[in-house]
């Protein structure tokens, strides 16, 4: 008998899972079916999660993420290099761009996945 089918909910598994875009119980079905479209249920096991809704945090953490990882190396380039303007103002939206972008999905399958193992689904259900 898995964890999950006992009643145990092992809530880091949950969360790799979800970063990884796989089924927070069972770990091989896949989380989304689109870029954020979220599966009405697991393929493999069956779990339903298209119920669950993480709202405005995965934005909220890859936001924070981004920031994070950017904002050092922004400072780091700036005071050891001096780029020029124009250099600055093609690279750093880009690439906080394509942070973003790569960072939201992971930051949803976490929430998701931690929203999994909290049984936290919320009033909103199919």
């Amino acid at each position: 008998m898995t964890a999950a089918a006992g009643g145990r909910r092992s809530k880091p598994a949950a969360v790799l899972r979800g970063a990884l875009g796989l089924c927070p119980r069972c770990g091989r079905g896949r989380l989304f079916h689109r870029y954020l479209k979220v599966t009405d249920r697991c393929a493999v096991c069956g779990e339903p999660y298209g119920h669950f809704r993480a709202d405005d945090a995965p934005p909220w953490m890859t936001i924070i993420v981004t920031g994070h990882i950017l904002v050092p190396v922004i400072l780091a380039v700036e005071q050891g290099f001096h780029p020029a303007l124009w250099v600055q103002i093609a690279v750093w939206p880009a690439l906080a761009l394509i942070l973003a972008l790569t960072l939201l999905p992971r930051c949803k399958g976490v929430v998701l996945g931690l929203l999994w193992a909290l049984k936290a689904e919320g009033s909103e259900r199919i």
